[in-house]
């Protein structure tokens, strides 16, 4: 198949940590390469963020990406990208004038408004993923989301016009039943990981301490690294490790490490806590591996791709019970899952699995046993295939779909 996947925002080639740089960039890049190992043609279409980028790259995984002319040539923060879009959808229009792609796979409600309206006069079918729901930023966020106005309207718009939605999650499956998107549109496929780079034999950063817990992500308050810090006072002779965000350069005048830090000295922790910004892709499992336990521990989380990567190299997750996490983790099986923004049941949760070795080698080695079996990205890359399939065939609406990893 000739698949155009389009991520307005999220470039499949860019560094992982930054504001919008995380999770969607990674899930693009991953998923395109295990298209392209299945013997599928893939070209991801995302906006030129700065100048001097070559209109075409020929990424090492054997995909292309187009960096579409949609604004200026810089970055801009994506909730800022919507006036842009339209001048996106001309691009991308003009593109497939005479050689249109098979399928089309959208990542992000912009994108999906691009693909909705681009594919109007050809019979393309269009697959979406959302990556992340309006609805849920705003019950998190509230006056602090920063969102478009017509998001929600606008994702609803979308969930109703593309061939199929699949979500990566079961949660957000009962999400997007309350927007109003049918379960007859929607089929569950997760994210995935790569068992071949994440795993639990090699190279592992020394402790300072004799115990170490690690957490990795975008330097946001959502991620839930203040819960971590606040658990601290209760883990003696343990260091939290805070991986994501700025590269070391810019990290202290980061807002978000400023404000961890001063809560660590409050908490009488700083000794403790490290933040240690970007961390290059190539060394995210060694430092997994040096974790004792893994916390991801967000407010609310569309998916979660570190959990998985724990999981891949044999370490223990400690997760709070939402989103995506729900499913990939299996309390008391492959991880610990408690309520979200607790820290005192958090704090008593990392003590106890803390001082349990045999426990957290049995929970490693069963969460590597599932990133094994459920999530490799080939597997991911087969079942979003076969919903491309159904959707050639006409099938794409049937019912409820559920892919690796959506049930236990």
């Amino acid at each position: 198949m000739r698949i155009a996947m389009i991520s307005e925002h999220a470039n499949p080639l860019a560094a992982l940590g930054g504001v919008d740089a995380g999770g969607q960039n990674l899930h693009v890049a991953e998923l395109s390469a295990a298209l392209v190992r299945a013997g599928h043609d893939v070209t991801v279409y995302t906006r030129r963020d700065a100048r001097g980028q070559p209109a075409t790259v020929d990424a090492p995984q054997g995909f292309r990406v187009v960096h579409v002319p949609a604004g200026p040539a810089k970055q801009v923060p994506k909730d800022e990208l919507l006036p842009h879009m339209a001048e996106f959808t001309r691009f991308v229009s003009e593109q497939w004038r005479d050689s249109p792609p098979d399928v089309v796979h959208s990542h992000f409600w912009m994108s999906g408004i691009v693909a909705v309206f681009a594919k109007q006069h050809t019979r393309v079918p269009v697959v979406h993923t959302y990556h992340a729901l309006g609805t849920v930023k705003r019950r998190h966020q509230g006056t602090a989301d920063t969102s478009p106005a017509d998001r929600i309207r606008l994702e609803r718009l979308v969930g109703n016009s593309v061939t199929r939605v699949l979500a990566t999650c079961t949660d957000e499956v009962r999400e997007l039943g309350r927007m109003g998107v049918g379960n007859r549109r929607v089929a569950v496929v997760p994210c995935g990981v790569d068992c071949d780079q994440f795993r639990p034999e090699g190279p592992v950063v020394p402790k300072r301490l004799p115990r170490r817990v690690v957490s990795v992500g975008r330097l946001v308050p959502r991620k839930g690294f203040a819960d971590l810090i606040a658990a601290m006072p209760y883990n003696s002779d343990t260091e939290l490790v805070i991986v994501g965000g700025p590269d070391r350069r810019t990290l202290a005048r980061d807002p978000e490490a400023i404000r961890l830090r001063e809560l660590a000295e409050r908490l009488g922790v700083a000794d403790r806590v490290r933040l240690v910004g970007q961390v290059p892709r190539e060394r995210m499992p060694s430092v997994l591996r040096s974790a004792d336990l893994v916390a991801c521990v967000p407010w609310y989380e569309p998916f979660g791709i570190v959990p998985l990567e724990a999981m891949a190299c044999g370490v223990p997750v400690l997760a709070t019970e939402v989103g995506g996490l729900a499913d990939t983790v299996v309390d008391g099986v492959t991880g610990v899952l408690v309520p979200p923004q607790r820290p005192k049941p958090l704090a008593a949760t990392m003590k106890a699995l803390l001082a349990d070795p045999v426990k957290r080698d049995f929970l490693g080695a069963a969460g590597r046993d599932r990133a094994e079996s459920r999530y490799p990205w080939d597997r991911i890359a087969m079942d979003t295939a076969r919903v491309y399939e159904q959707c050639l065939d006409g099938t794409g609406t049937g019912r409820l779909a559920t892919a690796a990893g959506a049930s236990r």
